[in-house]
């Protein structure tokens, strides 16, 4: 990349505020876009692409309807093929829009995780057995149940470089956090990152398929990267405080959940303690705004992932902290 771009980049990322509307494509610096999708209505994830010298690269593949809904917006901006889009983990709202893109010409690039959760998860597809999650989607999603499962072909460990002279885009796995295939596009001279759902902004976490506690590491080693602008997998993109909160966020949420843990309370004295969980953490203005629906299964998650019951089991007794647990609290 030469010298003239890296300084119209920086330009541009200086004067550009920090907000977004809601399915309309806002050009974060010369040929990188970013998508807000309408997840209220239509459960749609943000997208983004980057327009390469001769091709377009898009970050995630979304439902089939999101896709669809983007692909008109990027035609808008170029003309150039749509070679590539890289999944930045296996969820429907991000992967299963994938044969849209496919019929395009497209490549679906992924970290390997995303395909082994893809066969944990879609056994209908992978060994025609039971139903999966495509199939359960589509009992509701008319979009899904016209397409099919298209599971990414292109596939790195840790990372994979897209370069041409006029951007550079990595593709990296920092470890186990919304999903265990969680991958980034990150884009080294704009000091943009695109997240997919291990970052989110706003009360969007959805914790089934994570390891909470590995899912802070993995954000700290996205943070070393010293990311100016973030792009999340749901809510508005913003600056660096984006990716802090998230990570404060998960702390404070293990942090309140460990107290209860560590004190030997049953998973119905947990479930009791929701409403005290949430007012401690409304207490920070900033993480107030990850609050709402689905805060009771993040909970329980984190409460199942340090060794208790799950909360239907709440006639289970009371659990005697062991001595580590002891040293936690008192930390």
């Amino acid at each position: 990349m030469n010298l003239p771009y890296r300084l119209i980049a920086g330009a541009v990322l200086a004067a550009l505020p920090v907000f977004a509307e809601v399915n309309k494509p806002q050009e974060i610096a010369p040929g990188v876009w970013f998508h807000e999708g309408d997840i209220g209505r239509k459960g749609h994830c943000n997208n983004g692409w980057i327009i390469f010298g001769a091709y377009v690269l898009v970050i995630d593949g979304n439902f089939p309807s999101g896709a669809q809904e983007i692909i008109p917006k990027i035609r808008a901006q170029t003309d150039k093929p749509i070679r590539f889009t890289f999944d930045t983990h296996h969820h429907g709202d991000h992967a299963y829009g994938n044969q849209v893109w496919a019929d395009l010409g497209a490549t679906l690039v992924a970290h390997e995780g995303v395909l082994s959760e893809m066969k944990k998860y879609e056994p209908g597809y992978f060994a025609g057995g039971k139903p999966g999650r495509w199939e359960d989607t589509a009992k509701s999603r008319e979009d899904v149940a016209k397409s099919k499962l298209h599971p990414p072909t292109l596939l790195f460990p840790r990372q994979m470089s897209f370069e041409d002279g006029t951007h550079r885009v990595e593709l990296h796995h920092f470890g186990v956090a919304h999903t265990r295939g969680d991958g980034f596009a990150w884009l080294p001279a704009e000091r943009i990152l695109f997240t997919g759902d291990a970052c989110v902004n706003g009360p969007y976490n959805s914790m089934g398929d994570s390891d909470t506690a590995a899912w802070v590491e993995t954000l700290e080693a996205a943070r070393r990267l010293e990311p100016r602008f973030i792009c999340p997998g749901h809510g508005l993109m913003g600056g660096p405080e984006v990716l802090d909160n998230q990570i404060a966020y998960l702390k404070a949420l293990r942090s309140e959940v460990q107290k209860l843990f560590s004190a030997g309370k049953s998973p119905a004295e947990v479930k009791a303690a929701l409403d005290t969980i949430k007012s401690t953490i409304q207490r920070q203005e900033s993480l107030a705004t990850y609050l709402g629906g689905g805060f009771e299964s993040q909970v329980e998650k984190i409460y199942v992932e340090m060794g208790g019951k799950p909360f239907q089991s709440s006639a289970a007794p009371a659990r005697r902290p062991r001595r580590d647990d002891e040293v936690l609290a008192r930390k």
